[in-house]
């Protein structure tokens, strides 16, 4: 019976967690600098208190700050950054750490995340329509502008 019970708090307590840090959030403000800001508003119990610790690079160099919201002049609209952030919940005397770390660049209108996830060719033959262009990403293109692929070789124009 202990062992079922111990059993039950640990599965609990993972699905907790789990939860707990798939219910934040994070947004980037596309104004001069670069404000970025924690969301918790999906997080359903009231924690005690959280602690931020954002960190952003950029260029090879690494700046860092706390806080749910963190201003981090240095960075400009044309830098590819690699944010990341410690979230430290505190709640009913325990804490919840979660962490993320993306890549993200400007899209001329928002920052997006950035995949650094390749694709091979052959992942998209299924995809790939006789005669047709397409860019590394998969998506059809009309003109060629750098790499791209045609009936499942690679060129470069």
């Amino acid at each position: 019976m202990k062992k079922i019970i111990l059993f039950l708090f640990v599965v609990y307590g993972l699905k907790t967690s789990a939860q707990l840090c798939d219910s934040l959030t994070y947004w980037v403000d596309q104004s001069q600098g670069f404000n970025v800001g924690l969301d918790t508003s999906n997080i359903t119990n009231s924690p005690d208190s959280i602690e931020v610790w954002w960190g952003a690079c950029t260029n090879g160099v690494c700046y860092s700050g706390q806080g749910m919201y963190y201003y981090f002049p240095q960075i400009t609209l044309t830098d590819t950054v690699k944010l990341n952030y410690d979230v430290y919940i505190y709640m009913n005397g325990s804490v919840e750490v979660c962490s993320i770390e993306d890549w993200l660049i400007f899209d001329g209108n928002n920052w997006v995340i950035y995949n650094l996830n390749t694709v091979g060719i052959k992942e998209h033959k299924d995809k790939i329509g006789i005669n047709k262009m397409y860019d590394l990403y998969g998506r059809e293109i009309l003109k060629p502008n750098g790499f791209y692929i045609i009936n499942n070789k690679l060129f470069y124009e």
